[in-house]
């Protein structure tokens, strides 16, 4: 693994960008990853088909509440249509760098909750 992209990682780890809750939020979905434990509760505001805001909350591996860090920034200020086009490539490029089957589990979990979210 590349050091910069370890130290991204273990920084939104640390310190995760949009964790919490919100108020009131127009979505709402909770995901798990069954195999390793892991948690992530999502919510979102939306305002003229746009995200404006997104929060997580959530327990796991440092690969998964990096990627749940990652893709809540990436995701503001995006329309629900371009929300849905978010992929598996999306948030490997978002945390760049290769993984591990067992590690792919970790840092798709916040793009299921997306999904669910957007569902």
């Amino acid at each position: 693994m590349s050091s910069i992209y370890q130290e991204i990682i273990l920084d939104h780890y640390h310190s995760p960008h949009n964790f919490g809750e919100l108020d009131s939020a127009d979505l709402n979905a909770e995901v798990s990853n069954s195999s390793c434990g892991d948690k992530i509760y999502m919510q979102a505001k939306v305002k003229n088909d746009r995200i404006i805001v997104i929060k997580f909350k959530g327990v796991g591996c440092a690969i998964s509440l990096a990627s749940a860090s990652l893709l809540t920034d990436f995701v503001k200020g995006k329309t629900i249509k371009e929300l849905k086009k978010i992929n598996t490539s999306t948030i490997l490029d978002l945390l760049g760098i290769e993984l591990s089957p067992n590690r792919l589990k970790c840092a798709l979990l916040p793009l299921e909750g997306l999904n669910k979210l957007l569902s």
